[in-house]
């Protein structure tokens, strides 16, 4: 082949490769490819003739050749394998299951619509920029369904059975514009479900089942949304001030809903908008939206009720307008455009019922105020205060739905009159209702107007209502009456009330000049006596019955039926009141104790004296050695007087001395304790703690001195 070859081959579109065995080695592969291998300054290639060498060898070739053959045979395969996998076009991403993916579309699109998918495709495309997922069957979204698509800008699940969205469903999806959500089953909407679209604009929730939506729901897009549709839903109200706040809202739909109000002032909080479709709700009337130019409104289907409040729709009406009025009744029927302005009135508000339920209370129990107006359009109720100022509601005070005032607990303050103001756009009007609030009742004082003089202690009573006599008694008639007063206790008596029905029971209440808390009794009805103890000697107490009648709505308050004052004995002269009961409690406890150790001291110093007495009166012992005491030392020499010995017998082996068989007898140290058969010598009556034996001098025993000591006389009577 000479020094330089090529070779040409096809094999795809466009691929070919040229080998210069030269100095260089280019290769050529796709249009901007191109790589250069510098491989020696000559590649050896097979020549047709063969090398010197023999027929069994084969070929001989150098060193030099065979290190270039090697390279050549290892840098050819690597090359053409790295020219097909760096030359093919990438591979396109796998479409879904029954989808289709456009190849010829501007931007990566997934056409899945009407497949039958029971379930979002996991293996969608996370590049794709429209998703169309509609007339499926999915019936939930999960929070991993749409992860990662950051760049998805149009997401249809329309018609699809959906009941459930995940929180955060859609958190990955930034760039989304248009979310489809109609024709589904969701029953309401949260604020996590929509969390994470910040870029929406438009809303689409019509035909579904919606009866509630929090009104943190549209707080992420709440700037950026243009479009919001939730018709045909059941929504009784909607979120206004979430509303409110989407400055950039041009279409809002709400028709097909049961709404029956809309705020004042909602619709004009909304700059752009441009139009507001308020047909087939149960609105009664409309609050005016800003213009002209204003939104174009659609209000048909509403049970409107005509009147002065419709007069402004009544001139922005156009032919063709559907607003029907259903009241008042010469007017049910009629459209509202053909309707005169002078036809569309309002009658004033007036004031039919306002009264206090009951009309008098002492300080401290509740009291309801009712008010009842009527006008056209409905007047709104509101209560004007003793002093003058609104009446809101707080932890003492509270106005309900019907115009009702309730006061809780009824302070000094609540005393005078209270307005009730019933207000519509014909007018007001206002009526007074009258409250008596009767103060607690205070300590008497003297003519000279001094406190009288504080007795031995303050009373455990409490204070209570007032003295004055209720519900009607004569002047010399006594509905309650204090009866056998001591210096402890008082016995009540009140007059039988068969007249007052629904009596659930009877309450007592009472106190004492000098405390602050209340004391309450609560007997069964049928009780016209009872006794009241434990109170201070030398006291004035003030005390009052009260009927309470069976729960109602509103409940009755309790209905007083007399009150009395009395004033207990006096202690007698020089005896001061018994001690509380608390008191004699800690008292005895602590004289217990005390006592108790009292006791166990005078026993110590007992047993110590006894002690001391009975070492003072023993002698000290008599010692007749102490060489235990002075470990076995020399001692004073006692003359130890001992019966004389009896003569022993001679032994079988001859005189004494000598033992059986011509053995040492009683001559040495063993002559006293010879043997085990030996008579028990008798002991001594009286020895010490180391008796001593002293043999004379002349005897058998010779000069030997034995000495042992107690435990040597044991051991010999057990021996």
């Amino acid at each position: 082949m000479g020094p330089y070859w090529a070779v040409l081959g096809c094999t795809g579109p466009c691929w070919a490769v040229c080998c210069c065995t030269g100095l260089y080695w280019w290769i050529d592969m796709g249009p901007y490819w191109s790589v250069l291998v510098c491989i020696g300054p000559y590649w050896p290639l097979p020549c047709p003739h063969r090398p010197r060498g023999d027929a069994q060898t084969g070929p001989t070739w150098s060193p030099e050749r065979r290190r270039r053959r090697g390279m050549a045979k290892l840098l050819v395969p690597l090359v053409v394998l790295g020219a097909v996998a760096g030359g093919a076009p990438p591979a396109a991403p796998r479409c879904p299951p029954r989808c289709l993916c456009p190849a010829a579309a501007p931007s990566p699109t997934l056409l899945c619509a009407r497949t039958g998918l029971l379930a979002v495709p996991p293996s969608l495309d996370r590049g794709a920029v429209e998703l169309r997922l509609a007339d499926n069957f999915i019936g939930a979204v999960g929070r991993a369904d749409f992860a990662n698509m950051s760049s998805l800008v149009h997401l249809t699940l329309s018609r699809n059975g959906l009941r459930r969205l995940a929180p955060g469903a859609f958190a990955d999806l930034r760039a989304l514009r248009a979310l489809h959500l109609d024709g589904n089953r969701l029953p309401a909407l949260s604020g996590p479900q929509l969390r994470g679209l910040a870029s929406l604009r438009h809303l689409i929730l019509a035909n579904n089942q919606l009866a509630a939506i929090d009104a943190a729901a549209f707080a992420a897009f709440a700037a950026t949304v243009e479009d919001l549709d939730l018709s045909h839903n059941n929504l009784p109200a909607l979120p206004w001030d979430a509303v409110a706040a989407m400055a950039s809202l041009a279409t809002l739909t709400l028709d097909h809903n049961l709404l029956e109000r809309v705020p004042a002032g909602a619709v004009a909080r909304l700059p752009r908008l441009a139009r507001l479709d308020l047909t087939a709700n149960r609105l009664r009337a409309l609050p005016p939206v800003p213009g002209p130019p204003g939104p174009a409104l659609a209000a048909g289907g509403n049970p409107l009720h005509c009147n002065c409040e419709l007069l402004w729709l009544r001139r922005v009406a156009q032919p063709g307008r559907l607003e029907t009025c259903a009241t008042p009744a010469p007017l049910a029927g009629r459209l509202l455009g053909a309707v005169p302005e002078e036809e569309l009135t309002c009658r004033a508000p007036a004031v039919t019922a306002a009264a206090a339920h009951p009309p008098a209370v002492t300080e401290g129990q509740p009291l309801r105020l009712g008010c009842a107006a009527v006008g056209d359009p409905p007047p709104a109720l509101h209560w004007l205060g003793p002093d003058g100022r609104v009446v809101h509601n707080g932890s003492r005070r509270s106005v309900g739905a019907d115009g009702s005032l309730e006061l809780r607990v009824a302070t000094l303050r609540d005393h005078g009159g209270f307005t009730c103001v019933a207000a519509n756009a014909a007018g007001e009007a206002a009526a007074r209702v009258d409250v008596v609030v009767v103060p607690l009742p205070v300590p008497r004082r003297d003519r000279d107007g001094d406190d009288p003089e504080p007795g031995p202690g303050p009373s455990d009573m409490a204070r209570a209502g007032g003295n004055e006599t209720f519900g009607g008694a004569g002047p010399g008639e006594r509905r309650v009456v204090a009866a056998e007063v001591t210096g402890s206790s008082a016995r009540i008596r009140w007059l039988p009330q068969r007249h007052v029905p629904g009596v659930r029971m009877v309450q007592i209440q009472y106190n004492s000049s000098a405390d602050d808390a209340l004391v309450y009794r609560l007997l069964p009805p049928s009780t016209r006596t009872f006794v009241l103890r434990d109170l201070a000697p030398g006291r004035l107490y003030e005390l009052c019955v009260s009927a309470l009648h069976v729960a109602g709505d509103p409940p009755a308050a309790p209905r007083p039926l007399g009150c009395v004052s009395f004033a207990t004995a006096a202690a007698p002269p020089g005896c001061a009141a018994p001690p509380r009961p608390h008191f004699l409690g800690g008292t005895v406890i602590i004289v217990i104790g005390a006592a108790i150790a009292a006791s166990v001291l005078v026993f110590i110093l007992i047993l110590t004296a006894r002690w001391k007495a009975a070492g003072a009166r023993r002698p000290p012992p008599a010692l007749t050695s102490v060489c235990s005491q002075t470990n076995g030392g020399p001692r004073p020499a006692e003359p130890l007087e001992l019966p004389p010995l009896p003569p022993l017998p001679p032994g079988p082996g001859g005189a004494l001395g000598e033992g059986p068989g011509g053995g040492p007898g009683l001559g040495g140290s063993r002559g006293l304790f010879p043997s085990h058969s030996y008579p028990r010598r008798a002991r001594p009556r009286r020895h010490g703690s180391l008796p001593r034996l002293d043999a004379p001098e002349g005897t058998p025993l010779g000069p030997l001195r034995p000495s042992f000591g107690s435990t040597h006389w044991m051991l010999e009577s057990t021996v």
